[in-house]
């Protein structure tokens, strides 16, 4: 049997259809035809209570981009510019993370998902990028994933993953990773020194990457994420 992969996802208000606007849970096709294409099952993980209870079921787990996490949650006042806060989604993924952990499943996260493995181990975040690094590369335009080149430490886990040091990744995020918490590793980072991707060095099978790797060439972290999850 292939491996189930879990992808934590959006709860909103969408519309579909010529008639259809309701509140949903959803989330970038791009993530599950990445999880698909490297031979896992993706299967959808939204933000209610007691969704950590899939985990039984699960091999993998895919913490997915989207909104700004609580700054309370890092013991910080909101800025003006932190948007896209959901408690219910903050809350959901902290339990899904903390369950996988305990039953060692394979974690990866991804621009959210990345922020969220370092705040779930006491780290904070920088809550609007543009005013330390002083420039706009991260998040270019509105909807668009622009690229930037990336440094990997050349013996992270993350290079074996990627199986390179030097890459450009497909980038959408306006905060990033300040103070790295207990037992988590930096292992990339863009030309201005932000923090693009990072491991726990206390369990093997956890990685997270600031960029969105669904949104590129590269399926180097899925095939790892589903491989992982295949050993299981």
């Amino acid at each position: 049997m292939p491996p189930v992969v879990g992808i934590s996802a959006y709860a909103e208000q969408a519309r579909w259809g010529p008639a259809w606007d309701l509140p949903a849970t959803l989330l970038p096709q791009y993530y599950v035809d990445s999880v698909a294409a490297s031979g896992g099952v993706p299967v959808l993980l939204p933000p209610v209570a007691g969704i950590a209870g899939a985990l039984d079921r699960l091999d993998g787990l895919l913490l997915a981009g989207g909104g700004d996490i609580d700054p309370g949650r890092y013991g910080s006042p909101t800025s003006e510019h932190t948007a896209g806060v959901r408690a219910d989604r903050d809350t959901a993924e902290v339990d899904l993370l903390a369950g996988a952990l305990a039953r060692g499943l394979p974690v990866l996260g991804v621009c959210r998902g990345m922020q969220l493995l370092n705040v779930c181990r006491g780290g904070t975040l920088n809550q609007h990028l543009p005013d330390l690094v002083g420039h706009a590369g991260h998040r270019q335009r509105v909807g668009v994933f622009d690229t930037h080149p990336v440094t990997v430490a050349e013996h992270s886990r993350t290079a074996q993953v990627l199986g390179r040091t030097m890459l450009d990744v497909p980038t959408y995020h306006h905060q990033s990773v300040a103070d790295l918490g207990r037992n988590v590793s930096a292992t990339a980072w863009a030309e201005d020194g932000t923090v693009e991707a990072l491991e726990y060095t206390d369990v093997f099978n956890v990685l997270g990457v600031q960029w969105h790797p669904e949104m590129g060439t590269d399926p180097s972290l899925f095939v790892w994420l589903t491989e992982r999850a295949a050993e299981r």
